[in-house]
């Protein structure tokens, strides 16, 4: 009995359908990463003490929450996370398994240092200080979801059905 033939595989492509696969596949990072650009670059330009612009400063520490959410989560792991994807199946070394295991809680705790560091070293009422402030809370949030999410569930969740 004769196997079907099969396909060969599709050629690496090169020019415009490249690109607009890079896009694609991409699209959410990038439109995450240009609008929190554009929350920056409306802060820069606007007084912290009206409305507009507290409102640009929040948005900052919200929609950096968002890029290091969607980033962060893409490349990094935290065991038994609804926020994470699966982990690979791997033998390594036990030191190595818990890094990778727990890469997503180290980055945010390492880098959620850095941001306490950097308000502890501001004055708090200062233009940024307030929106590094803002930041730091944010980062204690998700930080919090990804620890609560590896041992809690929540009924009817999609995300707890894991």
């Amino acid at each position: 009995m004769r196997e079907a033939a099969r396909p060969s595989p599709a050629p690496l492509q090169a020019g415009p359908d490249r690109h607009r696969s890079f896009l694609r596949g991409h699209s959410l990072s990038i439109a995450a990463i240009t609008i929190l650009l554009l929350w920056i670059v409306l802060y820069i330009v606007s007084s912290p003490s009206t409305h507009i612009g507290a409102f640009y400063g929040n948005a900052i520490a919200d929609w950096s929450g968002v890029v290091v959410t969607v980033l962060a989560t893409k490349y990094l792991y935290e065991k038994n996370s609804a926020e994470s994807r699966s982990l690979p199946k791997t033998m390594l070394k036990p030191t190595l398994e818990f890094l990778r295991d727990h890469s997503l809680s180290i980055f945010l705790l390492l880098t959620g240092i850095g941001w306490v560091t950097l308000y502890m070293v501001m004055d708090c009422n200062s233009k940024w200080g307030q929106v590094v402030g803002n930041i730091v809370s944010e980062w204690t949030q998700i930080f919090g979801l990804v620890i609560l999410t590896t041992r809690m569930i929540e009924k009817h969740s999609k995300e707890s059905r894991r």
